[in-house]
């Protein structure tokens, strides 16, 4: 990774110029972090989807890995689909809707694609490592070499496939860096126990430098 800010300039501009359109590697209505998902959780486990959406994932989990499944959604249209599914789900705010969960009593907590999105991200994360005794966490990572390249050439708000929306009607509130995810890691004793990268359509484990080439990273995490 570039050391200093002439670099970096450099580098971003070079990659810019010879750069194609980023392939995705996942499949219609599965996103890329579900098949790491399932490998991760062992059979039988306790499991809490924070924002579990239509809950395809817990369904999945479930059918795949007999889980002990409870989903968090918001969304009464997806509250319904999950219910569907035949997955029990809380309907709530994520940002106020684990204090009546106890400590520990989930073997995993996901949180897939929704930090970003939370008006208080700290307190959940906070709370999802009290309620679990294991987190797995996935978000776009705005240290992304494309994310930078295009704010620094083009001035306006970066639109990548993970990051598809417009400054206006974006529901992503709190970006954050893969950088600013493990400083805040190391600060609060959370241990990354596996990490993994989505770089150029392809997973592959997390490595030194992913701040700039990862588009989107998954991390799993408990109290050290």
């Amino acid at each position: 990774m570039p050391q200093n800010f002439d670099q970096l300039l450099v580098d971003l501009i070079h990659r810019w110029n010879n750069s194609t359109a980023p392939r995705r590697s996942e499949a219609a209505g599965s996103r890329w972090q579900d098949p790491l998902i399932e490998q991760i959780i062992p059979d039988g486990a306790s499991v809490l989807d924070l924002g579990c959406g239509t809950g395809q994932l817990l369904a999945r989990l479930v059918a795949r890995k007999r889980i002990r499944a409870q989903g968090i959604e918001l969304d009464p249209d997806m509250v319904f689909q999950s219910i569907e599914r035949g997955v029990e789900v809380f309907m709530t705010d994520l940002d106020t809707g684990l204090q009546g969960f106890p400590d520990h009593s989930f073997d995993y907590v996901i949180l897939e694609e929704t930090l970003q999105t939370l008006r208080r991200p700290i307190d959940v994360l906070e709370e999802m490592l009290r309620v679990g005794r294991v987190g797995i966490i996935s978000f776009p990572n705005f240290g992304y070499w494309r994310v930078r390249a295009e704010l620094l050439l083009t001035g306006q708000m970066p639109r990548t496939p993970a990051l598809p929306y417009q400054w206006f009607n974006t529901p992503n509130i709190h970006l954050c860096t893969l950088q600013d995810f493990l400083q805040w890691a190391h600060s609060r004793n959370v241990q990354i126990n596996q990490g993994h990268s989505l770089v150029n359509g392809q997973v592959r484990p997390l490595q030194t430098g992913d701040d700039l080439d990862a588009e989107e990273v998954l991390l799993v995490v408990q109290r050290s």
